[in-house]
């Protein structure tokens, strides 16, 4: 299997590709303001969108991914890139007030995509200053997972595509059951 990997400019990025590697996949990994020919992306088999810093809207190899292949390849946005999908989709990002940088939380997510056969609930670690308004999340894009102390969104599907969201860090040695998460986006089993 091959994923490619959008880098944001994220020390993660590394990080989740040695993930998805120790899983079996093959990574390639771009950056996210790149100007190459990227007609071979559909060659890939899975994307991920990284963490990173500064706005949604900045990424603009992501949106453009998102645009020209959600309907034909999975994707799976960390952090940034799951803040990402939830602007191209229509949603707003906003300031939380309240930065969590290396914190944990416990996630309670619904058990089922990217979420199957993960005990409800677990640690997860978080770093983000910014989070999508749930008063503007689109009608296609379902909250799977919030964080137990604050309720924020920490997950995301979408209804119609396998597009998958996650506010929070899997690869983080910190989140527990980071490695099934990314197993099951890996797998066919999360094909909607």
């Amino acid at each position: 299997m091959k994923v490619l990997i959008i880098d944001c400019y994220d020390s993660f990025t590394y990080n989740l590709c040695q993930q998805i590697g120790s899983l079996g996949a093959e990574c390639e990994v771009i950056k996210c303001d790149s100007s190459e020919d990227f007609s071979y992306i559909s060659q890939f088999d899975r994307i991920v969108l990284s963490p990173g810093p500064g706005k949604p809207e900045d990424t603009k190899l992501c949106l453009k991914v998102l645009k020209d292949f959600h309907r034909k390849i999975p994707i799976l946005g960390v952090c940034l890139g799951h803040q990402a999908i939830c602007h191209f989709f229509g949603g707003d990002v906003v300031c939380t007030g309240k930065p969590v940088h290396g914190m944990t939380s416990e996630i309670n997510h619904n058990c089922s995509g990217i979420f199957s056969g993960i005990k409800n609930s677990f640690t997860a670690t978080r770093y983000h200053s910014l989070a999508v308004d749930e008063n503007t999340l689109p009608d296609c894009l379902t909250v799977t997972a919030r964080s137990a102390d604050d309720k924020m969104i920490m997950a995301v599907s979408h209804s119609s595509y396998p597009v998958f969201g996650l506010q929070f860090h899997p690869e983080s040695i910190m989140t527990k059951n980071g490695d099934k998460i990314i197993r099951n986006f890996l797998s066919q089993g999360v094909m909607q």
